[in-house]
């Protein structure tokens, strides 16, 4: 792809703190998702490590039981709507517009706003922890009756996630207005880097998926407070319907949590492999098809409710049918690298690791998909060493291979690279001790969400517990190395890595503050 771009002009860059509060600088609003998720992410990994110091030995050690089915709870609810989600919409803000030639993001004072939403959200979840009667305590599902019984702190969790599904949705107008009407001259849609088809896909994805959510803990809302019976037995309701309209939400949000990271290694991995994207169009509509069957699967997350055989059939064949789309993106990440020039930088390990083990947390995901044999693994350690491939590798992995992707872009000096490796090594090792051993756990029968277990299970639990802390505690290191980026090192070229493809890369580094005056030609 050939590029011309304008001259650039560097503006006057407003000063202080109002230009962080009243921004509708797409990059700046970038830097605040991005800074808002990483604190989130180090706040969720913290109540982790709660959990995990709990579970070093049997018996109750650190907190009661209650305390610890909340940590469990809002460490769920933090990492998925405060660290993941916010983080990604960050890439969002801060790439789209460069990638697609705009000068800025359709609706900025929108944008500007759906940030502001976040910080006062998460601070209501945090608060819930201190209320009389503590925080939710219904697991990170929210299921009745444990979520009709709870305080106040439940109350406050819906609130959460209403302010959280609205900033959502208004980030996903935003994305969906700013690729559909922005896009530079001879752009077509399948000239399109694959970030922005994922994100497009993604967004579409979060308009379809939150409002069900929000319609649920309404319903909940109702139960608790005004008479309702949606989901109490004694007054002709069912609890089950929640779990349905819950996962309804819940399957596709995994997609939304997946996707934006399969964006990002689509762009990593053909940069490093230094040959374009094997299979670009079969990409596209792979995007296309799993987010289309991540909603006609989520029953795959009760068949233990008693379902008609017919419906534990159908759910389960169409779970097995997500395998096809995904081994697409796959095989084409690993015929891209197949024979290519490779090198081995950081954000190159990251997406290779991201393809790895995501691939592992995918194969365990088939395993569930089969209705007999889940009744096995259904609600034990299994299943949290499942999701916790299937997201950390995906998306949190996939987020880190675009940090130090494009960090030099955004600050303008290059990275500490042996930092960047020891941070790659030292999460990888540790991921892979807290969480392989759950899969054991879980074939042996351990439950999940208990605070206590039997002795049998406490050599597992302990190496897990020793690898939860190292993973938490490695952590850091991204911080120490994005903070000696900002304040200097070597300086970064406007490509910065060897004949990468895309806009962004035609362009100053760092960006400057308004990229493209006037739109580039793409031939």
């Amino acid at each position: 792809m050939t590029t011309t771009v304008a001259d650039h002009h560097h503006d006057e860059v407003p000063k202080g703190i109002t230009r962080w509060l009243f921004t509708t600088n797409h990059k700046d609003i970038g830097t605040l998702y991005l800074w808002f998720s990483f604190i989130m992410f180090l706040v969720g990994g913290a109540m982790a490590l709660v959990i995990r110091a709990e579970l070093f030995q049997p018996g109750l050690q650190v907190v009661d039981p209650h305390f610890y089915n909340q940590m469990v709870t809002v460490h769920a609810l933090i990492m998925i709507f405060g660290a993941v989600m916010p983080g990604f919409v960050g890439f969002a803000n801060w790439m789209i517009p460069m990638m697609i030639g705009a000068p800025d993001m359709a609706l900025p004072r929108m944008n500007n706003w759906s940030f502001w939403l976040l910080p006062f959200a998460t601070s209501l979840l945090i608060l819930s922890l201190f209320v009389p009667g503590g925080g939710p305590a219904a697991g990170w599902t929210i299921y009745p009756p444990l979520s009709v019984q709870g305080g106040m702190g439940v109350d406050l969790t819906i609130f959460t996630i209403h302010i959280l599904g609205m900033s959502s949705i208004l980030g996903a107008i935003n994305i969906i207005a700013t690729i559909m009407n922005m896009r530079a001259p001879g752009m077509t849609l399948m000239k399109m880097p694959l970030f922005i088809w994922t994100w497009v896909i993604t967004a579409f994805l979060l308009i379809a998926a939150m409002p069900v959510l929000a319609g649920a803990v309404t319903m909940l809302l109702t139960d608790r407070h005004f008479g309702t019976a949606f989901f109490d037995p004694a007054g002709g309701g069912d609890p089950v319907m929640f779990q349905h309209i819950f996962w309804f939400f819940g399957h596709p949000e995994v997609y939304i949590l997946i996707l934006p990271a399969f964006g990002i290694i689509s762009q990593v991995i053909p940069t490093f492999a230094r040959k374009p994207l094997f299979g670009y169009t079969s990409m596209v509509f792979a995007t296309a098809g799993i987010a289309f069957l991540s909603f006609i699967v989520w029953a795959h997350h009760m068949y233990t409710v008693g379902m008609p055989l017919s419906g534990e059939l159908f759910f389960m064949y169409s779970t097995m049918l997500i395998a096809i789309p995904t081994g697409v993106k796959i095989f084409n990440w690993m015929a891209t690298m197949w024979r290519g020039s490779m090198t081995f930088e950081t954000p190159m390990l990251y997406a290779i690791a991201t393809v790895a083990l995501f691939t592992v947390g995918g194969l365990t995901g088939l395993m569930m998909a089969i209705t007999p044999a889940d009744f096995q693994y259904h609600d034990t350690y299994f299943i949290v060493a499942h999701f916790h491939y299937v997201i950390f590798c995906g998306s949190v992995l996939g987020m880190f291979a675009g940090v130090y992707y494009w960090l030099p872009k955004w600050t303008g000096h290059m990275y500490d690279e042996t930092l960047g490796k020891w941070h790659f090594w030292l999460t990888i090792i540790a991921f892979n001790v807290t969480f392989f051993p759950q899969h054991f756990l879980g074939f042996a029968g351990m439950p999940r969400r208990i605070p206590d277990y039997s002795l049998q299970f406490a050599e597992f639990n302990v190496i897990s517990s020793i690898g939860g802390f190292v993973l938490g505690f490695s952590q850091l290191i991204l911080l120490v190395v994005v903070i000696k980026a900002i304040r200097g090192g070597k300086k970064a070229s406007a490509e910065v890595w060897e004949n990468p493809e895309g806009l962004e890369w035609t362009v100053p580094s760092p960006a400057p503050y308004h990229t493209f005056a006037t739109a580039p030609e793409v031939k």
